[in-house]
């Protein structure tokens, strides 16, 4: 007796979920001549700010989750449309500092009510941005991304082929 095909996976679901909102967010934001990474780099410096941090480059790449050339590449974007400030920092002179400018800290303002608005109507399945069912789905969101990523192994000749009698393949799919 068939089963019927398998279900989406998770990580498909979360793939499709996160393009989904990229998408919405980059739809809302374009009115204030922002991308959604774009976006994702301006409310993480104004939050980081709000708390007297002016971190680097690196720092808010780590903060995003972006790549570090990225976020390099956003800066100065941002930094030739006015809205961030981008100095070397006098404790390391390799490393640059990011600060949102008036006009930034003005947009980025903006940008985050819009944004605010926007997650309320994504999230109303999940009773709205505030529900008890929001908060739970947050937290399995953040116990997911808090998983390390195990370093990327390159494929070896030998690690392609399968032995049967190696009781940790049986069971796999190359």
């Amino acid at each position: 007796m068939s089963k019927g095909p398998p279900g989406p996976t998770p990580g498909f679901l979360v793939w499709r979920l996160a393009n989904k909102w990229r998408v919405a967010v980059d739809r809302a934001v374009a009115p204030l001549g922002l991308t959604h990474a774009q976006y994702s780099l301006v409310a993480s410096l104004y939050g980081m700010q709000r708390v007297g941090e002016r971190p680097s480059q690196r720092r808010l790449a780590d903060h995003t989750g972006l790549e570090a050339l990225y976020v390099s590449k956003l800066a100065r974007a941002l930094e030739s449309a006015g809205l961030v400030a981008r100095t070397r920092d006098p404790r390391d002179p390799r490393a640059v500092q990011l600060a949102l400018t008036e006009k930034g800290h003005a947009v980025t303002k903006q940008a985050i009510e819009v944004v605010q608005e926007l997650l309320q109507q994504l999230l109303e399945p999940l009773g709205g941005l505030d529900a008890p069912r929001t908060r739970a789905f947050t937290g399995e969101l953040t116990a997911l991304l808090d998983v390390p990523l195990a370093p990327s192994v390159p494929p070896t000749d030998e690690s392609n082929r399968r032995n049967p009698s190696d009781e940790t393949n049986q069971g796999t799919t190359p």
